[in-house]
């Protein structure tokens, strides 16, 4: 068996709030070892998981946390951030005119031209081919509708969609605080 050195940028730390649920699913609540080490010599989080790898300097020597707990909790948003991001993730990442995953931008409904507002009400994600092909027009001028009416979304929606992407790394002390649904219907 070949020892393979795993580097120390590898190793992020789950986030847990203190009610050990994550601060966020999507993306997920991700430290760096750095921000780790540091949280826990300011006796910010307590420790509930580690990794093999160890961190020495001269004089100490530091296995790296894999899960880590606030130890002070902190409230959740109860309204998400209009952002970028967070319409893909309403929008489950589809182009809401043809159904499309990639390449994806975001479209305002009622352009911006006709007096059409940035807000979740008006913004859908669309891929670049069906943005440019509706352009400046509204809906019922060139025949393209929404799939689904856009919509403030609530944290947890946010959430539950965040779901349906789990990340492409997944520790395994990190699954007893995750609650991927592979079997969920996108």
């Amino acid at each position: 068996m070949q020892f393979v050195p795993v580097a120390p940028e590898a190793c992020p730390a789950l986030v847990l709030n203190a009610d050990f649920r994550p601060l966020s699913y999507y993306p997920l609540s991700l430290w760096s070892w750095q921000d780790t080490i540091k949280a826990v010599f300011l006796d910010r989080v307590n420790i509930v998981s580690e990794y093999d790898k160890v961190v020495r300097s001269p004089t100490f020597e530091f296995r790296l946390p894999s899960v880590v707990s606030l130890k002070t909790y902190v409230k959740p948003s109860r309204t998400p951030a209009f952002t970028r991001f967070n319409v893909f993730l309403r929008d489950r990442f589809t182009c809401q005119y043809c159904g499309e995953h990639d390449d994806l931008t975001f479209d305002h409904v009622i352009p911006r031209s006709k007096g059409g507002q940035t807000t979740w009400e008006n913004v859908v994600a669309a891929c670049s081919p069906c943005n440019l092909l509706k352009g400046g027009y509204l809906p019922q001028q060139i025949n393209m509708y929404p799939a689904q009416k856009p919509v403030r979304p609530s944290v947890a929606q946010l959430h539950r969609n965040g779901r349906y992407f789990p990340p492409n790394y997944l520790h395994d002390s990190w699954q007893d605080y995750l609650y991927w649904d592979t079997e969920l219907d996108p």
